[in-house]
């Protein structure tokens, strides 16, 4: 599991809320909507546990029940021996490009999804890795 660390910034209610806008206001993993009263609270996940990294990749909107259920088991640094996730595809690509000094702009690792996503672009740069154990 990931430790978290750092501050959230100044900023960070603006922050959130474009993650969510940009999200549709829908939890990116299960697709439902907020809705508070039926318990699907859309909140803002730090995917590596560094409340003062706001990198789009590190940014996912979720709602709380997804959030609490990825939040033990999503670890940015360990490498998955198994295909990643639709939802979660994007993010570890900009994760791995940001590693490799790749730009990780959004629409840079979108266009080159399948290649960034990809945990050998780790090794074929010569970035270590924690591995699955």
């Amino acid at each position: 599991m990931t430790k978290h660390r750092g501050e959230y910034p100044e900023n960070w209610s603006e922050i959130a809320k474009d993650v969510k806008d940009r999200a549709d206001w829908k939890c990116i993993r299960c697709g439902h909507p907020h809705d508070p009263e039926s318990g699907y609270c859309l909140t803002v996940h730090h995917l590596d546990g560094d409340k003062s990294n706001c990198r789009w990749w590190n940014l996912a909107a979720l709602c709380q029940r997804c959030h609490l259920s990825i939040q033990s088991r999503v670890d940015m640094t360990r490498v998955w021996m198994f295909p990643h996730s639709d939802w979660f595809k994007p993010y570890v690509a900009g994760y791995y490009s940001f590693l490799v000094g790749l730009p990780d702009d959004r629409e840079t690792v979108m266009v080159n999804l399948d290649y960034l996503s990809n945990p050998k672009i780790l090794s074929v740069c010569g970035v270590k890795q924690n591995d699955q154990s």
